[in-house]
């Protein structure tokens, strides 16, 4: 009979496998969701970006998009 792995060799195992893929294991922080106050957060930096819009910005934006387009090949059938 053949004794069933236990958590670290199954664990073992599959990260052997992702590696013979070509991944590698990377952590990240992120910012906690369920913070006390990081709703009101999110809503200052949306309310400060809203504001920092300008005409101006907005003109800049377009001319970026339309300079993209120019730029890029396009089908021409």
């Amino acid at each position: 009979m053949v004794k069933p792995m236990s958590r670290a060799e199954r664990v073992e195992r599959r990260r052997a496998k992702l590696r013979a893929a070509g991944l590698r294991p990377v952590q990240i922080w992120v910012p906690d969701t369920r913070a006390p106050g990081f709703a009101e957060e999110c809503r200052r930096q949306s309310r400060l970006i809203c504001e920092s819009e300008t005409a101006a910005s907005r003109a800049e934006d377009e001319a970026w998009a339309i300079a993209s387009w120019e730029a890029a090949p396009h089908d021409a059938g």
